[in-house]
C-alpha cells in the first residue's frame, strides 16, 4: 500500500484546489446554460445540440497543440495556466454577448479552447507527481476535490439568481471573479514537474534519461503506432460517442418532471454530490481490481441512467436515482480513464498522449450532441433516450474487446514487473 502522503502530494493537492475553484466558476455557468438557451432564448434542441457539440468539439485541436507544446518545452504549468486564463476571460464574453446566440457561441468557444489547453497538462502533472501504482487514488482525490467545486457551483448560481430576480448577467460576473482566483492559485502553488515518475515496467535505466527529454513531433505522431495505446484511444473515442452530455440529461429530467426553471441548477448538484462521494473510493478500487473494469462498469451506470430517462416514471425517487447514477458514471470514468491511459505513455510524451485520448473523445462528443439533438427533434425525448441506451449496449462490448490486451495491471502485477 502506497502511503497517503505519496498519493496526496503537494502538486495533487494544489491542482485539486485549482480545479475546485475553477469548477465553482464553470458549473455556475454550466448549470444555468441549458435552461438559459432552450427555455430562456428559445433555441430548439437541434440548435442546442449543435452549440453543445461545438462547445466541446472546439477543444479538439487545442488539446493536441497544448499537449505537444507542454511536452516539447516542458512547460505544463504555463500551458495549463493559459488555459485557465482563457476560461476566466470567456465569462466576460458571455456577459458581453447578451441574448446573441452567435456571441454566446463565441464565448463558449473561448472557454472550450481554454479547457482544451489545460486538461492534458494538468492530468500529466498529476500522473507525474505520484507512483504509477497510486494513479487511480491520486486522480480520485483530484476528481473528488474537482467535484466539490462542481457541487458548490450550481448552488452559488442558484443563490445569485434568487438574489437578483434571475439575472443571468450577475451569474457571469461572479463566475469570472471566481475563475480569476483559480488562475492566481495555480500561479502561486502548482509546481512544474522536473523529476518524473515513470511506469514501473520502465526499469531503473529508463528513469535516468527520459525525464530530461523533450518529445519530437515525429514521436508525437508515432504514439498511435503503438497497438496497445491505439486501442485505448479508439475505445475512448467510441465510448465518447455514446455520452450525450449533461445539458440533455438535465433537460430530459426537467421536462419529464416539469421542474421550475429556478430549480434547474439543483440537478447538477445531485450529480456532483454523487461524484464527490464516490470519486476517491472508485479510484482506489480501480488501483486494486483494474482501471478498465471500473471504467466499463461506469458505462453500465450510464446505461441505467438512459433507461430511467426513457421510462415514464417521474417524481422525486426517479429524479434522485437518475442524477445519482449519472454521478456514479462520472466517478467511475473521468479520472480513472486518465489513470489507465497514463502508464502506457513515456513520461516525455505523457501530456501529448493524454491529449490524443481527450481529443478523440471531444470529436466523438460533437457527433453525440448533434445526433441526440436530431433524434429528440424527430422522434421525441423518450425515443431518443432509448436510442442512446441501445448505443451503449452495442458500444461497450466492442470497447471491452479492444481493451482486453490493455487491461491495467493491479498493484501486485506492477510490483512483479519491477
Amino acid at each position: 500500500m502506497v502511503p497517503l502522503r505519496r498519493v496526496v502530494t503537494g502538486n495533487v493537492l494544489a491542482l485539486g484546489t485549482v480545479s475546485l475553484i475553477t469548477d465553482v466558476s464553470a458549473e455556475m455557468v454550466t448549470a444555468v446554460l441549458p435552461a438559459y438557451l432552450v427555455l430562456g432564448l428559445g433555441l430548439s434542441v437541434i440548435q442546442y445540440g449543435a452549440l453543445d457539440g461545438f462547445y466541446t468539439g472546439a477543444t479538439a485541436l487545442t488539446r493536441l497543440l497544448g499537449g505537444y507544446v507542454a511536452d516539447r518545452f516542458r512547460a505544463r504549468k504555463l500551458v495549463a495556466g493559459l488555459g485557465y486564463g482563457l476560461g476566466a476571460v470567456s465569462k466576460l464574453g458571455l456577459l458581453g454577448a447578451g441574448p446573441s446566440a452567435s456571441g454566446i457561441g463565441g464565448a463558449l468557444g473561448v472557454d472550450r479552447l481554454g479547457k482544451g489547453l489545460r486538461t492534458a497538462p494538468r492530468d500529466a502533472l498529476i500522473s507525474l507527481s505520484v507512483p504509477p501504482d497510486a494513479l487511480g487514488r491520486a486522480f480520485g482525490v483530484h476528481r473528488m476535490m474537482d467535484s466539490v467545486g462542481a457541487f458548490l457551483g450550481p448552488l452559488v448560481a442558484l443563490l445569485v439568481l434568487a438574489a437578483t430576480a434571475q439575472a443571468y448577467d450577475a451569474v457571469f460576473v461572479v463566475s469570472f471573479c471566481v475563475a480569476l482566483l483559480g488562475v492566481i492559485t495555480l500561479a502561486l502553488f502548482v509546481r512544474e514537474r522536473r523529476e518524473d515518475f515513470l511506469p514501473a515496467a520502465a526499469g531503473p535505466a529508463a528513469r535516468t534519461g527520459p525525464a530530461a527529454r523533450t518529445g519530437t513531433l515525429r514521436e508525437a505522431f508515432g504514439l498511435l503506432g503503438g497497438r496497445q495505446f491505439r486501442r485505448v484511444a479508439m475505445a475512448a473515442a467510441l465510448l465518447g460517442v455514446i455520452t450525450i452530455g449533461d445539458g440533455f440529461v438535465y433537460l430530459l429530467i426537467q421536462r419529464r418532471d416539469n421542474l421550475p426553471t429556478l430549480w434547474f441548477p439543483l440537478l447538477a448538484v445531485g450529480t456532483n454530490l454523487s461524484f464527490l462521494l464516490l470519486a476517491a473510493p472508485l479510484g482506489a478500487l480501480a488501483d486494486r481490481v483494474g482501471r478498465w473494469r471500473v471504467v466499463l462498469c461506469g458505462y453500465g451506470a450510464l446505461l441505467a441512467t438512459y433507461l430511467l430517462l426513457a421510462a415514464d416514471w417521474g417524481g422525486w425517487p426517479a429524479l434522485l436515482l437518475t442524477v445519482g447514477l449519472y454521478g456514479v458514471f462520472y466517478a467511475a470514468t473521468d479520472g480513472v480513464l486518465m489513470a489507465a491511459a497514463g502508464p502506457l505513455l513515456p513520461a516525455h510524451l505523457r501530456t501529448t498522449g493524454l491529449a490524443l485520448v481527450q481529443t478523440g473523445q471531444a470529436l466523438a462528443y460533437v457527433l453525440s450532441s448533434i445526433g441526440f439533438g436530431v433524434a429528440w427533434q424527430w422522434w421525441g425525448p423518450g425515443t431518443a433516450a432509448v436510442v442512446a441506451a441501445a448505443a451503449v449496449v452495442v458500444a461497450v462490448p466492442l470497447a471491452t474487446v479492444w481493451l482486453r490486451p490493455a487491461s491495467a495491471p493491479t498493484r501486485a502485477g506492477e510490483r512483479a514487473q519491477r
